[in-house]
């Protein structure tokens, strides 16, 4: 039931620490792969025990709702006390680990532990904060990968980053609205938002995200080609992505990004063409 709790399958999230070392080209090298791998375990940790956290203070909430009911705190299955000793152990484990790799890395861990234990605790009930806080929880997990292996983040990496992190945060609640607009009272802040408001938020990120991306690529003039043509697979996956949000999907974007056949596709080929640009010059 701890691990249940612990939510495994967010796990996949922590990924985005690859994103740096990937771009930077050096991710096959032995000791930055260890060092990856720590981050990632660490960040593993961490984010289980924010889980933890979330879902003591949102036990009863969550026995409102037709799926989050199911989870074992709400469900009675783990008890709260059990759940905050297990979210402490889990967030010293992660640190430690975090600071012992680099304490570049242990840095950015706590920071992350503590932006995401003010959520769970104070900015989830602010509107607009509530996005922007768990997209920055996205862009730390990008950072966790520089710090990780001391690679510099460029600008145009870090606003990429939190654009798309933001579309994606943005989605998620979109999706939540859409589904159940009488069931907003089990997320206070769903209550304070519009449909319109959230379509142009989408939007808005998804444009910036693109054209960020595209002035980073038109900098790289020696692997242009590879570059340029990898923006026509993460227009049209911001597209479909979106077209599938606006049919009701959504509310769990890991899980629709990894079942959607055509994202998945698009994904490839975007990866592949990135990748391409990456080692052309190796």
């Amino acid at each position: 039931m701890l691990l249940r709790a612990c939510r495994p399958r967010q796990w996949s999230k922590n990924l985005l620490v690859l994103a740096a070392p990937s771009a930077a080209g050096v991710i096959d090298r032995p000791l930055l792969a260890a060092q990856l791998a720590g981050a990632f375990a660490a960040l593993c940790l961490l984010s289980s025990a924010t889980y933890l956290l979330n879902d003591v203070r949102d036990r009863e909430q969550d026995r409102l709702h037709p799926r989050k009911r199911l989870r074992p705190i709400a469900a009675g299955a783990l008890s709260p006390r059990a759940a905050l000793g297990s979210a402490a152990l889990l967030a010293g484990l992660g640190l430690a680990g975090a600071f012992a790799i680099r304490p570049a890395l242990g840095a950015v861990a706590l920071c992350y532990l503590v932006l995401t234990g003010t959520y769970s605790l104070w900015l989830r009930r602010v509107v607009v904060a509530d996005v922007l806080v768990i997209a920055a929880g996205f862009v730390l997990r990008a950072v966790a990968g520089g710090a990780a292996t001391d690679i510099y983040l460029s600008r145009w990496f870090v606003i990429v980053t939190a654009c798309f992190a933001i579309f994606l945060v943005t989605a998620k609640r979109y999706a939540e609205l859409r589904e159940q607009p009488k069931a907003a009272s089990t997320r206070a802040t769903l209550q304070r938002y519009s449909p319109r408001a959230l379509r142009l938020a989408l939007m808005t990120s998804a444009g910036l995200g693109v054209v960020a991306y595209a002035g980073w690529a038109f900098t790289r003039p020696a692997h242009l080609l590879f570059y340029g043509l990898s923006i026509a697979p993460l227009v049209l996956w911001l597209g479909r992505y979106a077209k599938l949000i606006g049919a009701g999907a959504g509310q769990a974007p890991e899980e629709l990004i990894l079942r959607d056949r055509t994202l998945l596709a698009l994904s490839l080929l975007w990866g592949l063409l990135f990748l391409g640009g990456v080692y052309a010059g190796h």
